[in-house]
């Protein structure tokens, strides 16, 4: 039974402020491919720019957008939460809960999901890059000499948009949904404005325009998939944002303005195709009149950068559920907003992000060179997410195996002919979110199995908590007032920060708890599940503080929740132990799974690690970390 999302039940008001809202965060980066996707298809010359061709593209692009977004997303996946929550990381925890009791499968799964997760970074490189410059590429038809100052002017909009990320969006915020829409009634308006001069276009919403186009030219057609997919950029982001809306609005605000807005902006550039073929440097904005040309790239630029911000908000999301689920070290997080706690910063993924995108717009210059680079990304993603849909409707939902298969196996065929399509453009510039995927997967796994071996080093040497306890009170130490937390990664194991304390002072505070923090695979567990209590006698309890990967790990708020249990909690009076591991690099080769290099890349990583205090929400002054050394 999943949790109710916020617009399930929501009051007429309250539905149209969360449907607006999801036009804005929801359906920017879709909102913004009519920019560069028929561009895209005719503006290389492998499409030849004929009357049959601009209908065949047309109806292709029609039918994949119901297929992709409206069918497939809209009205499948939507329906896949995992406790009122979507999004990739949130699919593959679903999907490994439904095969937890097949290991083998279920260790594919995560992988596979893993991957899915690193090119997704891949894809927030591309994003803001391609759409940036799509909208600022609109100079050179209003002013062609103004050519030259189109990748000057989109670093300078990046360099802007990652430098107030520290901010955060909560002011400005609450523009991006009547912007956006007023981008939708442009890109409509635009496009009614030609198919009212050419209404014949309007026949390639028949399907045999598309069968046509496909049998009769099947190379070409071939060819034309790995710029037609263009159109359907953004849709994972239907289901990632599922949890800050819910479906209904999502739907609302899909069949009632995104999905007419885009099908007339398509329609009406293919309307002008026909009648100017000249219009194929730019069909987008040669359909606008002259004097608005200025007023157009304005506001292309700025929905651009919304669908922007919706990216890098959804990398610093996923960046923290992945630190959760133990998939990357310890990042310093900051929170923007006092309301909401999704609303993060991570500095570190922000300026990485940067760096990779200013390395992109320098590299390809324009969004036509990036187009290349950007399908590979998104038809991976797409894949994927079949694929775990495959696994949770058959063994979640516990649908019949035809059922699935047929489902499944038709929107898996589709998927992978985009992918297809796309995978002959790696050469021409797929290879770079391919790069970036490939380094975050590898950057991912090595930490997940480094700190599984860690862990194993570390129970190599550990001593039985319960055991070590009633041998230490047979000659007990000196007791001091307060409380000891001594956070520690394994239950029922000895932490070290205990050992050194007793070795160095002597003493044993009143009253010590053992604290380990457990995340799960789901997104949240309530505060009537965060804690469990074990006495061990002496004044000592074994505590296990239970969070999802959405949960906040705040340790003070929970511990606050134990004090019914016969412990007496005083925030003056606790002091936080933590070990900090340093971990060394031995020099055999046969000391675990990880290679040499892979140990290496881990032991930086972990050192450089943010402090466990911060991600944990420690007092700073009231934190005494005590070291010990681990050979991998």
């Amino acid at each position: 039974m999943s949790a109710s999302s916020p617009g399930e039940h929501a009051p007429r008001g309250a539905l149209a402020a969360l449907t607006l809202a999801a036009i804005g965060v929801v359906y920017g980066d879709i909102g913004t491919s009519p920019l560069y996707a028929l561009k895209e298809v005719f503006g290389h010359g492998r499409v030849p720019l004929t009357p049959d061709n601009i209908l065949g593209i047309l109806s292709l692009v029609f039918w994949t957008i119901a297929a992709i977004v409206s069918l497939k997303y809209v009205l499948l996946i939507l329906r896949a939460d995992n406790n009122g929550e979507g999004g990739l990381i949130a699919m593959l925890a679903l999907a490994s809960q439904a095969v937890k009791h097949r290991p083998r499968l279920r260790r594919a799964l995560l992988r596979v999901g893993i991957f899915g997760t690193a090119i997704f970074f891949g894809d927030g490189v591309i994003t803001p890059a391609v759409s940036v410059l799509g909208a600022i590429e609109g100079l050179e038809v209003a002013a062609p000499g103004l050519h030259h100052f189109v990748v000057p002017l989109a670093l300078l909009v990046l360099t802007a948009l990652f430098a107030v990320q520290r901010l955060g969006t909560a002011g400005v915020g609450r523009f991006f949904g009547p912007l956006t829409l007023l981008w939708f009634l442009v890109l409509a308006g635009l496009g009614l404005a030609q198919l009212v001069q050419h209404p014949q276009v309007l026949a390639a919403l028949g399907p045999q325009h598309a069968l046509r186009f496909v049998l009769q030219q099947p190379g070409v057609a071939f060819v034309a998939l790995g710029a037609v997919v263009l159109c359907v950029t953004g849709a994972e982001a239907l289901y990632a944002d599922l949890g800050h809306f819910g479906k209904r609005p999502i739907r609302l605000a899909w069949f009632g303005v995104v999905w007419p807005a885009l099908v007339l902006n398509y329609f009406g550039q293919g309307a002008l195709l026909l009648a100017d073929p000249r219009a194929v440097r730019n069909p987008f904005y040669e359909m606008a009149p002259p004097r608005a040309l200025f007023p157009l790239i304005a506001l292309a630029t700025a929905a651009a950068v919304i669908a922007s911000q919706a990216l890098i908000t959804a990398a610093f999301s996923v960046t923290k559920q992945a630190i959760q689920l133990g998939y990357l070290p310890r990042l310093r997080i900051l929170h923007t907003s006092v309301r909401s706690a999704g609303q993060v910063y991570v500095p570190f993924v922000n300026w990485a992000l940067f760096l990779c995108i200013v390395a992109a717009v320098l590299a390809f210059r324009s969004s036509s060179a990036l187009a290349s680079a950007y399908g590979i990304a998104v038809t991976i993603d797409m894949t994927i997410t079949t694929v775990m849909t495959f696994f949770v409707i058959r063994y979640a939902w516990r649908l019949p195996l035809a059922l699935c298969l047929a489902a499944a196996g038709v929107f898996f065929v589709i998927d992978i002919t985009f992918f297809a399509a796309n995978a002959i453009k790696v050469l021409d510039g797929g290879w770079f979110p391919l790069l970036i995927g490939g380094v975050m997967f590898t950057l991912m796994t090595t930490w997940k199995l480094g700190r599984k071996l860690m862990t194993d080093r570390l129970r190599e040497a550990s001593i039985d908590l319960p055991a070590f306890i009633e041998a230490l009170f047979v000659s007990p130490p000196q007791r001091v007032e307060g409380t000891a937390v001594f956070l520690n990664a394994e239950r029922g194991i000895t932490p070290f920060a205990l050992l050194h304390n007793l070795k160095h002072n002597k003493v044993l505070h009143e009253q010590n708890l053992f604290v380990s923090v457990v995340n799960h695979e789901r997104p949240w567990i309530g505060f009537d599940k965060r804690c469990e209590v074990q006495a061990l006698g002496h004044g000592c309890w074994q505590v296990t503080l239970h969070f999802g990967f959405k949960n906040e790990p705040d340790v003070p708020e929970a511990l606050a929740l134990i004090e019914g249990h016969g412990i007496r909690l005083d925030a003056m009076q606790t002091s936080y132990f933590l070990s900090r591991d340093q971990v060394r690099v031995g020099a055999s080769a046969g000391l675990g799974a990880l290679a040499r290099w892979r140990r290496r890349l881990f032991a930086s990583m972990h050192r450089n690690a943010a402090a466990a205090g911060d991600f944990l929400n420690l007092p700073t002054n009231r934190i005494v970390e005590l070291g010990a050394k681990v050979e991998l």
